[in-house]
């Protein structure tokens, strides 16, 4: 299993209507990051859990489902996080 795809598996626990997990971690080449093996990732997701929590609450939801993933394998994850209803 690649690490897009156990970030993927984690994020389920939000039952996303949608998500899109783009590897940008090419474009880091030389960074510090990116020579400990941190990936750099951009994220989209859409999901009903995130229904009146403001943007902080979203990606403490995020970060909470990634566990142990934001401290060990992924160096920076870009993320942009919406209900349904804002699509």
């Amino acid at each position: 299993m690649t690490l897009a795809d156990e970030i993927q598996r984690r994020l389920a626990v939000l039952a996303p209507e949608q998500l899109e997990l783009i590897d940008d971690s090419a474009l880091h080449a030389g960074h510090a990051g990116a020579r400990a093996g941190g990936k750099h990732f951009r994220l989209t997701i859409v999901a009903a859990a995130f229904a009146g929590k403001n943007t902080v609450a979203r990606h403490r939801m995020i970060y909470d489902a990634l566990g142990e993933l934001m401290h060990r394998d992924i160096h920076a994850l870009a993320i942009q996080a919406r209900s349904p209803e804002e699509l």
